[in-house]
Parts: structure tokens; C-alpha cells; sequence
């Protein structure tokens, strides 16, 4: 089983930028891919938007097409950490952010890149952006 933690929220004004992270423990694949979502206020477990995957191994990323070039992911596999880098942020990317692990490999993910296939979460950490 894979624990992860999520640190880096805050308040931003639109235009401005935050860096997440996500500590991995717990026994790790080479192909599990380790992914960020997002749960927009009011919304769903179940509603919750795929933004970026990234495999553990290899290091290879996929990407939600509205995130592509303000968002980056990348890890480091020596700290057991997974970041996601968010520039350009605007009042709809508002969420609270989820870090989820599976092992699935990242082209399996990317084909179909639902909340159902990962399963191991964090608790998630707040990202407001204001207007």
C-alpha cells in the first residue's frame, strides 16, 4: 500500500503560481504512475479531474489538454516525491488537489484517466485562486 501526503496549497491571485507536493511512502513500482487530480468546490469524489500523470519510473507525463503548458509535473524519485507546478493559475482552478497513486501504467492512464483506476490517495490540499 502506497501513503501519500500533499503539501503546497495556498492563495494566489490570478496570474501567479504554486508549487505541490506529494511525499510517496510505502512500496513503489517502476511502472505505477502517480498522478494529480482535482475536486472543484461543490463537486464529487466521483467528479474529481484528472490534471497530470507521471510514470515512477521513467518518468514519462501525460496531461489534461486545458493544463498543457501552465502545469508540470515531475518527481524525484530520491525524495519519494511527486510536484506539480502550476503557473498562470486562474480563479477556475480552485480545488482542493489530490495526489493518487496505481499500478497501472501511465499509457494504460492516459488512454482513460478516471479517478476509479487509482488507489491509493492523499487528503488533499486547498488551492484557491482569486480574482
Amino acid at each position: 500500500q502506497v501513503q501519500l501526503v500533499e503539501s503546497g496549497g495556498g492563495l494566489v491571485q490570478a496570474g501567479g503560481s504554486l508549487k505541490l507536493s506529494c511525499a510517496v511512502s510505502g512500496r513503489t513500482f517502476s511502472r505505477d504512475t502517480l498522478a494529480w487530480f482535482r475536486q472543484a468546490p461543490g463537486k464529487e469524489r466521483e467528479e474529481r479531474t484528472f490534471d497530470a500523470a507521471i510514470s515512477w519510473g521513467a518518468g514519462n507525463t501525460h496531461y489534461r489538454d486545458s493544463v498543457k503548458g501552465r502545469f508540470t509535473i515531475s518527481r524525484d524519485n530520491a525524495k519519494n516525491t511527486v510536484f506539480l507546478q502550476m503557473n498562470s493559475l486562474q480563479p477556475e482552478d480552485t480545488a482542493v488537489y489530490y495526489c493518487a497513486s496505481t499500478n497501472t501504467d501511465l499509457w494504460a492512464v492516459a488512454r482513460a484517466p478516471t479517478w476509479r483506476i487509482f488507489t491509493s490517495w492523499g487528503q488533499g490540499t486547498q488551492v484557491t485562486v482569486s480574482s
